[in-house]
């Protein structure tokens, strides 16, 4: 399993309980679902090349000068521009998002999964808070990384595509020569479906990668979404506290069936059951119930990781859980 999310199967999305897609259990906010409906009367024009509405939202939601940032097709879009400018190395964690990799070597370029190994030309990708284990580097830790790396030479680049659960770890308004940040709005406002994400970087970097960027990059609906953003940060913070409230509930309750829960931060919970889980998984699945195993993150079969839902549902992944582990 590449990624998680894989409703299609059968053509009914609706009938998954989905644990292997990490997004807003609710759906997108009221917010969103008025704000696309508004921006389907802008569908029979082209979507304006430049991106000056969503821009302005996202700096504004950033904390940036609109310069600074650039809209993009979703948090992956945004990964694979900032990988199409170089020729070095990337530079990895073992345990991380599969997509740096992937896009590193559609770009042609070595990745190694080694982080004392960089060096002059080379870009270190962290994922904070990491996916799929929702570990986190504190703001100052993340740099004094970014110091190190360019002081041998290199560039980091920080994937914050889950900072909106915990976004005084961002270093979005830290961002200088060397150091930029990629993110996405699809978790915590669950548009998946629309592609929202952005690039963060010093004036002259996004001008060029604007320059290289696909025209008509976003959509009217992922614009207009953007454009709003400033105007919602309060139900974007809510969402967060009811996420950790929720997750802290199913840590306990996870913890309870003997699994090994890794300290997390984000919409999501990776747990090590200590045994192959993939007579278990195949169960769920016979439940309509999905949850995302971890080879395509290096880690052997007795790991999953589960999405942070709804109280309600939380529970009833518990209740199979608890059948297929024998209590």
């Amino acid at each position: 399993m590449k990624h998680g999310g894989n409703v299609w199967e059968g053509g009914r999305p609706d009938k998954w309980l989905d644990f292997s897609a990490n997004l807003r259990p609710e759906g997108p906010p009221e917010w969103v679902v008025r704000v696309m409906k508004r921006a389907l009367d802008n569908a029979r024009y082209y979507p304006d090349r430049a991106m000056r509405a969503a821009r302005e939202g996202l700096a504004a939601y950033a904390g940036l000068r609109t310069d600074e940032i650039l809209p993009t097709a979703g948090g992956v879009a945004a990964i694979d521009l900032a990988l199409s400018l170089g020729r070095g190395r990337v530079i990895v964690d073992p345990v991380t998002f599969g997509e740096y990799r992937e896009r590193a070597l559609v770009h042609q370029r070595t990745c190694l999964a080694d982080p004392d190994a960089c060096r002059a030309g080379d870009l270190r990708i962290i994922c904070n808070p990491n996916n799929p284990t929702g570990s986190v580097m504190t703001r100052e830790q993340v740099l004094n990384l970014y110091e190190t790396v360019h002081g041998h030479g290199g560039e980091l680049m920080v994937d914050e595509a889950f900072a909106d659960y915990c976004p005084e770890i961002s270093v979005r308004t830290s961002i200088r020569s060397g150091l930029t940040v990629t993110g996405s709005l699809t978790k915590i406002l669950c548009i998946p479906g629309v592609r929202l994400g952005y690039i963060c970087g010093e004036a002259p970097l996004i001008e060029r990668l604007q320059s290289i960027s696909l025209p008509w990059a976003l959509n009217h609906l992922a614009s207009a979404i953007a454009a709003e953003l400033p105007n919602h940060l309060d139900e974007i913070r809510a969402d967060a506290a009811a996420n950790a409230a929720r997750r802290e509930t199913m840590t306990e309750a996870l913890s309870a069936l003997g699994a090994k829960v890794q300290p997390s931060r984000t919409n999501f919970v990776l747990c090590n059951f200590g045994r192959d889980m993939s007579a278990c998984v195949k169960r769920l699945r016979e439940k309509g119930i999905l949850v995302r195993e971890c080879g395509s993150f290096g880690l052997d079969g007795g790991w999953l990781r589960f999405a942070v839902r709804t109280d309600e549902e939380n529970e009833c992944l518990i209740e199979e859980l608890k059948k297929c582990l024998g209590f």
